[in-house]
């Protein structure tokens, strides 16, 4: 597999329900970005649990739910 060049970082919309958050955002709005970003051919995502603790990778879980597991970002590390 080769790694696109940019990625998505999913610091930026794990909310505001944490100390080290970037303020306020909009869960469908986070979504729609992250599927655009896969949609435009970046294949990786990064996140970590303590982005937005969790919220971050339960929005990715949500943005790559129903995508075939061929087109989700980096099949075969990433479990989801």
């Amino acid at each position: 597999m080769e790694i696109t060049r940019m990625g998505f970082g999913s610091w930026a919309v794990s909310g505001s329900g944490w100390t080290f958050g970037w303020g306020a955002t909009d869960d469908a709005e986070s979504v729609a970005a992250i599927r655009h970003a896969i949609d435009s051919g970046v294949n990786w995502i990064d996140t970590a649990a303590v982005y937005g603790l969790g919220h971050a990778e339960e929005l990715v879980g949500k943005a790559i739910a129903g995508l075939p597991e061929a087109d989700r970002p980096c099949p075969p590390i990433c479990n989801w």
